[in-house]
């Protein structure tokens, strides 16, 4: 004889609940897709987008990265209270009654499985620690699609149920716990959100008590991702360093004479994937007077090329909105001091609205395509 199933007695494991939790877990999916979405592009972006990709807002990536990962990090909270809510039909029996019954749990075993995979993964990532063996950037990417078009489907397959329980009844008699549920759910949102948004948004930073990296505590004023060390760059190899810049009329270009020309001062943020930023002043050479300089015209795209012996971004590619912008510097000083070695010493990228990992460091090639 088959064992007796559990008997959820909690009257808050209902639809009314679902769909309140629901509507708040969708918003913070919505905006998590919209901005990882945003800087997929700005990392790969396709073919036809590589010359109207923008430069301003200088702080777009800052702000569009830093919403990233808090929406991720609430979507968190939300995704398992949404879950304690709906679980008990886990049990239910028989496991289906229809084929269209059948196909409605797979669908939400499939939008869970993702949802799952997608929100520890990426919660991994900005812990900066990849325990697998396959690429963390593309395989996000993709199940980012299954999340989205699996959310679709569901809330297609849902919609009558959602539309009779989107607004309260006023016969609703769990009225009451359901606030209060929902406000214990609201403060687990708010603490996470205040205790980690800081990383990328200054006013919170006194708070910035759980997010892995505190922009405040940094070399220089900035944090380092990657260091020479891991990079295998050393004071002894950039002895002699020269800038090669590849056009029309090539030329190479020491240290000393790129200090000697004329520099500009820009105060942008830098920000990285794993949602943190900070604002530093960054002085050097505009890249579009070295480009101008080799012979190679407005509106050229650039291969950079680093130093490093190995990197998934020892060589990157700078659209052409990137290159002509006045702001892009091949920057030699951060906060006024010369660049430490971990921060690319002797000269790196520094781009307004751009990834952090494609703010190239120890550059030390230039090339028109």
């Amino acid at each position: 004889m088959r064992s007796a199933l559990p008997q959820f007695r909690g009257r808050l494991h209902d639809p009314r609940t679902a769909v309140a939790i629901g509507r708040w877990l969708g918003a913070a999916i919505v905006v998590c897709f919209l901005t990882g979405l945003i800087s997929h592009v700005l990392q790969h972006p396709p073919g036809w987008m590589t010359g109207l990709l923008p430069t301003r807002p200088v702080w777009g990536y800052r702000l569009t990265q830093g919403l990233h990962v808090a929406s991720g990090l609430a979507a968190i909270v939300l995704v398992m209270a949404k879950l304690w809510t709906v679980y008990p039909r886990l049990f239910a029996w028989p496991p289906f009654r229809s084929f269209t019954h059948l196909v409605e749990r797979l669908t939400i075993a499939l939008l869970v499985a993702a949802t799952v995979f997608e929100l520890f993964t990426g919660l991994i990532n900005i812990l900066q620690w990849y325990p697998w063996p396959f690429s963390f950037t593309q395989t996000h990417y993709a199940v980012a699609w299954i999340v989205a078009g699996s959310l679709l489907l569901h809330l297609a397959l849902k919609a009558p149920l959602i539309r009779a329980h989107w607004r309260r009844k006023t016969s609703d008699v769990d009225a009451a716990d359901r606030r209060a549920l929902l406000a214990g759910v609201g403060a687990a949102v708010g603490a996470v959100t205040l205790t980690t948004a800081g990383q990328a948004f200054a006013p919170l930073r006194a708070f910035d008590l759980l997010a892995p990296r505190d922009p405040g505590i940094a070399t220089q004023g900035v944090p380092v991702n990657r260091t020479a060390a891991a990079a295998q760059v050393t004071y002894a190899s950039a002895a002699g360093w020269a800038l090669e810049v590849a056009g029309p009329a090539p030329y190479r270009i020491t240290l000393a004479e790129l200090n000697a020309l004329a520099q500009r001062r820009v105060r942008l943020p830098i920000a990285c994937v794993e949602g943190w930023s900070a604002d530093a002043w960054w002085t050097g050479v505009p890249i579009r007077d070295l480009l101008s300089r080799a012979g190679i015209p407005p509106g050229t795209a650039l291969r950079v090329s680093s130093m490093e012996v190995w990197g998934y971004y020892r060589t990157t590619v700078m659209p052409a909105p990137y290159a002509d912008d006045p702001q892009t510097l091949l920057a030699l000083r951060l906060n006024d001091e010369v660049l430490s070695l971990d921060h690319g010493y002797p000269a790196r990228i520094i781009a307004p609205n751009r990834p952090g990992v494609l703010q190239t460091k120890w550059v030390s090639r230039l090339e028109a395509l």
